[in-house]
């Protein structure tokens, strides 16, 4: 299901084509953060625009609302939102440790209260895997526990212990659903659990990723890495980063993670979103990588550019007339002003933050295809090095 079809003389970079039901993805690739069946401000087509190979779901946020029946009625993740690219789907542990309230977990689950209406759940790995299936996802995550930094070791040996537990029951269950599905034909009007996939003639399985804890510990995170190869996954990811610590500690864990991660498998961190931390990451090896940075922060009036990043509320763009990026090609760039922009967020006019997030997932978006080009090339730490010096 991943091959890799170019690799970079001098660093770990690799490029790669990772097979979904929904089509091929080719990585390194930034995933848009869709939580809750969208990416705000945002519509597929300007997602399409960007490039975007693959959006990201999130299960917690989307079994309280919509809620299952809703999803299913109309036929899947896929075609309630009418996206027919491929969609990962978190399994929302990270939004159940950080969300919910009154949260108690136990070796069987996690019981919680949601963040929404106080109503009270139980997800065990198992129903979370069954979620994921009756999204129709095309990649899902297993259940895990996402800790805070700092965390003390104790603590975090058996937090790992737990969460390994939960991936190896994560992996009974979706080998029980039936995770080689055949995709059913387009006419087909049936609506199972494997709804979204009839969006596609492709007899490709869905895939599976485990997820690598560890906390701030080296000997957790190689015994992280080693136990899920040997419960075996589509993909692994690195998880329990960018939570605080100190951004050097971060690289250090994840270099920990990937180098006792197999080579012919995609490697997803997750939650990284800084321009600068892809490239140091994808020198290390990795392959994936899902963020609310480019969004989030453009709807507080940050644009990330080539020469940096830009707030565009800051009085000295009121007679600005340069785009957010004279190096940028986006629809935002070759229309509109940093003046005019900056007038419509100081007017709350909600197109200054549709504007901002449609160059920012644009921006995002191809600077992991220059990436890629760069490594296909033979020019990636020649690219790094530039974009390095004119951004920081």
């Amino acid at each position: 299901m991943f091959k890799i079809t170019h690799k970079d003389k001098y660093t770990d970079a690799r490029v790669g084509m990772l097979e979904t039901p929904h089509g091929v993805i080719e990585t390194p690739e930034f995933m848009p953060v869709g939580t809750q069946a969208t990416v705000k401000a945002l519509s597929n087509e300007d997602l399409k625009y960007c490039g975007a190979q693959i959006i990201l779901g999130n299960t917690y946020h989307l079994y309280l609302r919509p809620g299952m029946d809703i999803i299913n009625n109309a036929g899947g993740l896929h075609k309630f939102m009418s996206w027919d690219k491929p969609i990962l789907t978190d399994s929302g542990g990270f939004q159940i440790f950080s969300l919910a309230t009154l949260m108690k977990v136990k070796d069987e689950g996690v019981e919680f209260q949601s963040h929404i209406d106080g109503s009270k759940h139980f997800l065990t790995p198992e129903k979370v895997i069954d979620l994921q299936r009756g999204l129709g996802s095309d990649i899902s995550m297993v259940l895990d526990e996402c800790l805070p930094y700092p965390c003390p070791k104790d603590k975090a040996a058996r937090s790992l212990e737990l969460t390994t537990n939960w991936a190896r029951r994560s992996k009974k269950e979706f080998e029980r659903l039936g995770c080689h599905c055949e995709a059913k034909p387009k006419q087909s009007q049936k609506r199972d659990c494997f709804a979204s996939l009839t969006m596609t003639d492709r007899n490709v399985p869905a895939l599976l990723f485990g997820i690598a804890q560890g906390s701030s510990y080296p000997d957790l995170r190689k015994k992280a890495a080693e136990e899920l190869v040997n419960i075996g996954f589509d993909g692994y990811a690195i998880g329990g980063l960018s939570v605080g610590e100190p951004k050097e500690l971060m690289y250090e864990m994840m270099r920990n993670s990937v180098k006792y991660l197999p080579q012919d498998k995609p490697r997803y961190t997750m939650g990284i979103g800084m321009p600068h931390d892809f490239f140091n990451a994808i020198e290390m090896g990795v392959d994936m990588f899902d963020c609310v940075v480019p969004t989030r922060n453009a709807r507080n009036g940050a644009a990330y550019t080539n020469e940096g990043k830009l707030v565009i509320r800051n009085g000295k763009y009121s007679k600005d007339l340069l785009p957010l990026s004279e190096s940028c090609d986006c629809v935002v760039c070759k229309n509109h002003s940093r003046s005019y922009i900056r007038h419509l967020f100081n007017t709350e006019e909600i197109l200054g933050l549709r504007l901002t997030s449609l160059h920012n997932v644009y921006f995002y978006v191809n600077l992991l295809k220059r990436i890629r080009e760069s490594i296909k090339k033979g020019t990636f730490m020649e690219l790094k090095k530039e974009f390095m010096e004119k951004t920081f």
